[in-house]
C-alpha cells in the first residue's frame, strides 16, 4: 500500500520529520508492506456490490497490527478521573490516576468516576491509530482521544492512517475516509483540535 495523500495539522507532520524521522520512516514501512489485494476476502451482500470482494476491515487491521507490533509499537493506555469542575480538571489532567482520586476527594468529590481511554499503537510519545470503522470512531479518535492522550501528557503528537476514498469504494458502505474526515477538521478552523495531528490518507 502506499500514501496518497497527507494532511498536517498544528505542524504535526513538521514535528515528526525534525524529532522523530525515524519513526516516520517505520510507519511508511509498514504501509508499504501490506499488499491490500491479499485481503479482499469479504464478499459483499449490499445490494450495489452483491457478489463483489470487497477489503476486509478485520484483516486489513490485523496486518497493521501485526507489522506494528514487530516494530515495538504497543498499545498505550491512559487512566484518569472525570471531574465536571474546570478549575480542578485542569490542575489534576497531569497526574496519575491515583494523585487525580486523591486529589478531586480532598477538594470535595465524594465519589470521583474512573474512565480510561487506550490507543492502538505508541512509541516515544507517537501515536498511530489505523481507523478501518465507521464515521464516529475516527471523529473520537480526532477530537477525543488523541487529545485527550495529548493534554495528559501521554504523547506529543496524534497520527491517523484512513483509505482514502479511492479505497473506500472498496469496502463496505459507511467506512470513513480520508477526504472526508479533514475536510471535517479544516472546517472546525485552524486550532481545532488542539493537538497537533498528522492524517494518512492510504490506499492500495
Amino acid at each position: 500500500m502506499k500514501i496518497a495523500q497527507k494532511y498536517s495539522h498544528l505542524n504535526g507532520e513538521e514535528y515528526l520529520i525534525v524529532h522523530h524521522n525515524d519513526l516516520y520512516k517505520e510507519i511508511k514501512q509498514v504501509i508499504a508492506s501490506i499488499d491490500a489485494d491479499q485481503f479482499r476476502t469479504k464478499i459483499s451482500k449490499e445490494k450495489r456490490k452483491i457478489g463483489n470482494s470487497l477489503l476486509s476491515p478485520i484483516d486489513l487491521n490485523e496486518a497493521f497490527n501485526t507489522e506494528f507490533n514487530k516494530r515495538k509499537w504497543a498499545e498505550s493506555r491512559y487512566n484518569y478521573y472525570i471531574t465536571l469542575n474546570r478549575e480542578l480538571m485542569e490542575k489534576s489532567v497531569l497526574m496519575s490516576a491515583k494523585e487525580q482520586k486523591e486529589f478531586l476527594i480532598a477538594n470535595g468529590e465524594k465519589e470521583p468516576i474512573y474512565s480510561y481511554n487506550q490507543t492502538d499503537f505508541v512509541k516515544d510519545k507517537i501515536a498511530v491509530e489505523v481507523q478501518f470503522g465507521k464515521y464516529a470512531f475516527v471523529a473520537f479518535d480526532l477530537f477525543v482521544k488523541h487529545m485527550l492522550f495529548y493534554s495528559g501528557g501521554v504523547i506529543n503528537l496524534g497520527i491517523e492512517i484512513l483509505p482514502t476514498k479511492k479505497m473506500q469504494s472498496q469496502m463496505s458502505s459507511g467506512v470513513a475516509y480520508y477526504e472526508g474526515e479533514v475536510y471535517n477538521v479544516m472546517r472546525q478552523g485552524r486550532n481545532s483540535p488542539p493537538v497537533p495531528l498528522l492524517i494518512l490518507g492510504i490506499e492500495p
